[in-house]
């Protein structure tokens, strides 16, 4: 098949080149979407309006698209601000301090509370909770500081986020922009995530263990000791030389370095309360630390029935990812009458707000980036460029690669494996999400061409993005702040988690390729 490369694919292909090294150089790439979204509908339509109207159009098919996502984040943010009220948050997570006896227990807690909680409601609220009063326990029990966040950082910003099965974030993202079907993605990704998850932890247990010693109170006196001379710990330093401010009230943290910050859920910081976890609560506290696991551990089990059985109908598109949002929605409301009756109804918008505006501060970021791959893909691309409603627009992304692939024979493998890469290359930017249309539009193009199902590559593709730029390959990322509670150098935990992690992506994509 002859295809016809026009200006207009060029100048996209120079854009996407532009995006994946302004990713390397550790930049923002909003501008660089922005400005190689208005080139391309330019060039391609030949009129400068068509251009600047290119660059609303494409942010808002992005919106109309991801906006759901934007909900879901609020919902879940405002039952967690109403749950870290009442001190229910913490209380979720104090009984397992009794189980972590030694350094093996301390390391399976540490991996599963961190995993379980960073599955529901993200990595955010998991660092400072597991950090305020699992991690203290785990350095008494003789685990080692650098054990500890790499367990933290693998179970949390690496194998709960990469799968992101319950919120479904990241695979309605790639997904999207794959063309394939949400679900599908999520459960190939959860089965990826957990293979990676597994092989890593695993390669730092067994080179971790020789570091850990017996458990001794002396441990946790000497770690605590460890702070910072100046008073500044590891997580409120900027990598590049500059000092993070105290977090905001929102819990986003002010950098007065040189750092460029990229504003995704992935790398907000909440602010950690300074009572102990031993100070008694009230009763409504305790209520909610056991019906909040308990109403999310009932979804669970419909969601198993409804994929396995046929004793309740399955859940459709995004249908679980809305009941995720209802049911947070009815904690919240409850937890806030249980905080202040006479004025729940206040507390409650309230919430709602702070909610809706940090998940624009996390998320927004994506659409005009998301906009830009939109473009390239024939489902989207007429509505950006203000074609009528019965015309066809340009798949210039498919076009690009399909050109590439005319006189090669492309091997599933290879494929595989590219998608990988870039989605590695694309999270060098240190922002979780941000690579995902990239990766998601990559495997939409190649996977009819390879033999390999676009919902496969997507998956992949996500593995890369968020196991690197999600918070355990780049010390500009979240990771900073699980080495900050941790106490230990960013650079360092980055390091050191390099090969365990690189091992499980590798042999995740070999998995990929054989099973699906």
């Amino acid at each position: 098949m002859d295809i016809h490369l026009s200006a207009a694919h060029w100048i996209y292909l120079a854009g996407i080149v532009v995006i994946l090294l302004t990713m390397a150089l550790r930049k923002n790439i909003l501008v660089p979407s922005v400005v190689a979204t208005l080139l391309t509908a330019w060039v391609f339509s030949g009129s400068i309006v068509t251009g600047l109207a290119s660059i609303f159009n494409a942010s808002l098919v992005a919106a109309h698209e991801l906006f759901n996502i934007f909900l879901i984040i609020a919902f879940v943010t405002a039952m967690l601000g109403a749950l870290r009220e009442m001190g229910a948050d913490r209380l979720m997570v104090t009984p397992f301090r009794r189980v972590m006896r030694s350094g093996t227990s301390s390391f399976v807690v540490l991996a599963i509370v961190t995993y379980v909680i960073s599955l529901f409601f993200w990595p955010t609220p998991a660092v400072p909770l597991v950090g305020a009063v699992l991690i203290p326990v785990a350095i008494r029990a003789g685990l080692s500081p650098l054990s500890v966040g790499m367990v933290i950082a693998i179970a949390g910003q690496g194998m709960a986020l990469s799968s992101d099965y319950i919120i479904k974030v990241a695979p309605g993202i790639s997904a999207t922009a794959a063309g394939a079907d949400t679900d599908t993605v999520a459960d190939k990704a959860m089965v990826l995530s957990l293979i990676v998850g597994f092989v890593a932890l695993a390669i730092t247990y067994l080179t971790q263990r020789r570091t850990w010693r017996r458990p001794a109170p002396e441990l946790l006196v000497a770690w605590e000791n460890k702070a910072d001379k100046l008073g500044v710990s590891p997580a409120e330093q900027d990598t590049d030389g500059g000092t993070a401010g105290r977090p905001q009230p929102d819990g986003t943290p002010v950098f007065t370095g040189t750092r460029s910050a990229a504003p995704t859920a992935t790398v907000v910081l909440e602010p950690v309360a300074t009572e102990s976890a031993d100070t008694p609560k009230p009763l409504s506290a305790k209520a909610f630390a056991l019906l909040v696991p308990l109403a999310y551990l009932a979804f669970i089990v419909y969601l198993l029935l409804g994929k396995f059985t046929s004793i309740v109908p399955p859940l459709q598109g995004g249908d679980a990812a809305g009941i995720v949002g209802g049911i947070a929605a009815m904690l919240l409301f409850a937890a806030c009458i249980a905080n202040d009756k006479r004025a729940f109804l206040e507390s409650s918008s309230t919430h709602i707000v702070d909610g809706l505006v940090f998940a624009f501060k996390a998320m927004g970021i994506v659409l005009p980036i998301a906009g830009f791959f939109f473009i390239g893909n024939g489902d989207f691309s007429a509505q950006i460029l203000g074609m009528p409603t019965d015309a066809k627009g340009p798949a210039l992304l498919f076009d690009l690669i399909n050109a590439a692939l005319a006189n090669v024979a492309p091997n599933a493998f290879l494929v595989a494996f590219t998608v990988l890469f870039v989605g590695v290359i694309a999270g060098l930017e240190g922002s979780g999400f941000s690579g995902l249309p990239l990766t998601g539009s990559l495997s939409g193009a190649l996977g009819g061409a390879a033999g390999i199902d676009p919902s496969t590559l997507a998956a992949i593709g996500q593995m890369g993005n968020i196991w690197s730029g999600g918070g355990t390959l780049v010390a500009w990322s979240s990771l900073v702040a699980v080495a900050g509670f941790a106490r230990v150098p960013v650079l360092t935990l980055a390091r050191k988690c390099f090969v365990p992690v690189m091992s499980g992506l590798v042999l995740c994509t070999v998995a990929a390729v054989l099973l699906f």
